[in-house]
């Protein structure tokens, strides 16, 4: 994989989820990635307008980070958003790679927060499909 994406994304989903997928030794993703055929993954950068728009006012929620090396070839990176590149995982998710599993917090305006120190990851990885 290029030096130009980041090494870990991450993935939003609900505790119960995570916790079956611990359970079942697998995670094959929310409706929302059943619906489009891949699990919606997101860089540092991304989290807080995915965790704005796509889980406002949903509690119980966890953050999964992974290594973009253990995720391998199936983690492809396509344009979403406004033309730009979000990480999608074309196979379920084996839990044993996650690197760290949060608990969010929901603000005042019911939304998650996400962790200072992966927001200071965002500032420090890009991700440029050229490199």
């Amino acid at each position: 994989m290029s030096n130009a994406y980041p090494s870990h994304v991450f993935k939003i989903c609900s505790e119960q989820e995570w916790s079956n997928a611990t359970r079942f030794g697998t995670y094959t993703g929310s409706s929302d990635d059943h619906r489009d055929g891949f699990i919606h993954l997101s860089t540092a950068a991304q989290l807080p307008e995915t965790a704005a728009k796509h889980f406002h006012g949903q509690d119980n929620l966890v953050l999964i980070s992974l290594s973009t090396s253990a995720l391998g070839a199936q983690l492809k990176w396509e344009p979403s958003r406004g033309g730009a590149l979000f990480p999608h995982l074309y196979s379920a998710l084996d839990p044993e790679i996650a690197d760290d599993v949060r608990r969010l917090a929901l603000d005042a305006d019911g939304i998650p927060q996400i962790p200072n120190d992966i927001l200071t990851m965002a500032s420090q990885t890009r991700v440029d499909p050229t490199a």
